[in-house]
């Protein structure tokens, strides 16, 4: 049994306890608070997180043992380490949960065992018990386990009294529950006149070896390895160490002896004032030890070398593999059993059915005998019936001569009377034949006419289809008629619209002809006023230069015969800028309209210009 089994079994009763209703559910703040608990007593990291996340509260109700497995399996038992936490109170966690509901001791306090020792049993019950659920133990653990406590207390079980408790309810032989062993030990019925202190010192011997797995423990003499004295120590061996202690209440460890397959115990001679001594050697060093007696010492000796053996074949405890053996002596014992039932209902069977057979036998036997009656019986009556069916044979013989020869007389007269048919009929073949061709003939005539008459029917048929073929000619004629002279007249509405705009489009050009030689006449008179312009322009640029001289005191102011009087600065400036944006203008236009457009700007300047004058003079 491995270490998730062991655990699943007290959380399971953990959780029964939780389900106060039975009904295989529990409410997910409990559940939330039995797996904090549960992180807690195992050392397990506490995930809130995961917690909160899997017991939320929505509208999901309780939740089952199956629904709470995947977070115990995932968050809980893959996570426990063997070791790394105290099994006893976990144990107790359990215990405390389900003792509340299902243990009820004696109030007046006359149960044979304690709370406590109830705990421990409750440990080796679940132990025992078998990996079924719910959880129950059989006959013979209960027995091995009752026999166990006795034996601590150096008594013998009474199996006669358990025997009857086992007989008194048939169901107590597929096994008991814990609740009902507690309530067995505490009824006194096994224990009799034993006192509480020695039941609670043997359940205390019996939970230290089977559930702490404590091979034995006791006082030893041990000697020291420096200062070579012997110090009395209490010894407690389990399957991986020899441990020591200054005393049985095991609170002051002193050291610690480590158990493997190489080690060995071997018993010494008596020395040193020492008697009853052995040794247990190790890789390391060589222990020796003296017992109280010869028993003890060979008590110890077999139970270290078991202890060795275990380690040799890599078991961690000698009661489970006790408890395997037991459970695989019962199978067996089972397999045998049920082979047995089975042998013994095949032996049954066969007898079974060899009766039956000597009954058909014997059935057979007086089948025969009757049979054998009855065809005796049979053969008489045959021969009855047949000396009267000779004579009846005879007697119809005689008939049937009788009867062929008036039968050949109505031969005679029957071939005379089927002569006559045979010529009637050929009579009544030969006027059928004629009566069909007849039909026949008649047949086709009728085909004729019919045909006949689907040809007038489909010439007419073509007639009525060519005439409407004509006349829907004839109407898209009239239509196309009507549609052509419409057209004709839109095309001659046309042609006169198009005369009349082709006439006026005539005008029009020789508008725009006059027009164009207007406008080259003005061009013609526009470019010679330009050449004038230009010449005035350069004999304005003449008298400009000549007036940029500066005049001195006392000189006179020059005038041109036959020329413009002096111009202001300001003046000329404003007519070079009019002269280079008339150039200018000029180089970038080349077409007529652009041309003509410059050419009214230059008669406005040249305008201008020729009035500068007079507008100076006047000045």
């Amino acid at each position: 049994m491995d270490l998730r089994t062991e655990l699943l079994k007290s959380i399971w009763y953990a959780f029964t306890a939780l389900d106060v209703e039975k009904s295989g559910k529990v409410s997910k703040s409990q559940l939330k608070v039995l797996s904090h608990n549960l992180y807690t007593v195992l050392h397990i990291p506490h995930d809130p997180v995961a917690l909160e996340e899997h017991f939320r509260d929505d509208d999901d109700g309780p939740v089952s043992s199956q629904g709470y497995m995947p977070y115990l399996n995932k968050y809980i038992l893959d996570k426990v380490e063997e070791g790394a936490f105290i099994k006893e109170d976990f144990d107790e966690l359990c215990w405390t949960l389900t003792a509340k509901k299902n243990y009820k001791a004696d109030r007046n306090g006359n149960s044979v065992v304690s709370h406590r020792d109830a705990f421990k049993l409750w440990c080796l019950f679940n132990f025992l018990s078998e990996d079924k659920y719910p959880l129950v133990m059989v006959p013979d653990e209960v027995e091995y386990l009752l026999k166990k406590v006795c034996t601590a207390m150096n008594v013998e079980l009474n199996c006669c009294e358990l025997d009857d408790y086992f007989s008194q309810d048939p169901q107590h032989q597929n096994g008991m529950t814990v609740w009902q062993f507690l309530d067995l030990v505490n009824s006194g019925k096994l224990l009799r006149g034993i006192e509480r202190e020695a039941v609670s010192m043997a359940i205390e011997e019996v939970y230290q070896e089977v559930i702490e797995d404590v091979l034995k423990q006791g006082y030893l003499w041990k000697k020291g390895q420096l200062r070579r004295n012997w110090s009395e120590r209490w010894f407690a061996l389990k399957p991986s160490a020899l441990s020591y202690y200054m005393s049985e209440e095991r609170k002051e460890k002193k050291g610690s002896i480590a158990l493997d397959k190489h080690c060995c115990v071997e018993v010494l001679p008596d020395r040193d004032g020492k008697r009853c001594m052995f040794c247990v050697k190790t890789s390391s060093r060589t222990y020796e030890m003296s017992a109280s007696d010869t028993r003890q010492r060979q008590e110890w000796t077999l139970a270290i070398q078991t202890a060795i053996r275990l380690q040799a074949e890599g078991k961690k405890s000698l009661h489970k593999d006790l408890k395997q053996k037991r459970r695989e002596q019962r199978e067996q014992r089972e397999r045998r059993k049920a082979a047995k039932e089975e042998e013994m209902q095949r032996l049954k069977q066969l007898q079974e059915e060899k009766e039956r057979k000597l009954q058909e036998l014997e059935l057979l036997k007086e089948a025969q005998r009757q049979a054998e009656l009855l065809l005796q019986e049979e053969e008489e009556r045959r021969r009855i019936q047949h000396e009267e069916m000779q004579r009846t044979l005879e007697i119809q013989l005689k008939e049937a001569e009788q009867a062929r020869a008036s039968m050949q007389a109505e031969m005679v007269l029957k071939e005379a009377e089927a002569e006559r048919q045979r010529k009637r009929i050929v009579e009544l073949e030969e006027m059928q034949e004629r009566l069909q061709e007849a039909l026949q003939q008649e047949v086709k005539a009728r085909r004729d006419e019919e045909s006949v008459r689907y040809a007038q029917a489909r010439l007419l048929s073509e007639e009525e289809e060519k005439l409407k073929q004509l006349m829907k000619l004839k109407e898209e004629q009239e239509e196309y008629i009507i549609k052509t002279q419409r057209e004709k007249q839109v095309l001659k509405q046309e042609m006169e619209n198009k005369s009349k705009y082709l006439e006026e489009a005539q005008k029009q050009l020789e508008e725009v002809r006059v027009n164009r030689q207007r406008v080259d006449q003005d061009v013609m008179v526009t470019q010679r006023k330009l050449r004038q312009a230009s010449t005035n322009v350069k004999h304005w640029n003449v008298q400009m230069n000549r007036l940029m001289h500066p005049i001195g005191p006392g000189d006179k102011r020059i005038t041109v015969s036959g020329g413009f009087p002096s111009i202001p600065p300001v003046l000329l400036t404003r007519r070079e800028s009019s002269l280079k944006l008339r150039q200018r203008s000029e180089d970038k236009n080349c077409d007529p309209e652009s041309e003509e457009s410059k050419e009214n700007v230059n008669n406005g300047e040249t305008k201008r210009l020729s009035l500068s004058p007079d507008m100076d003079t006047q000045n």
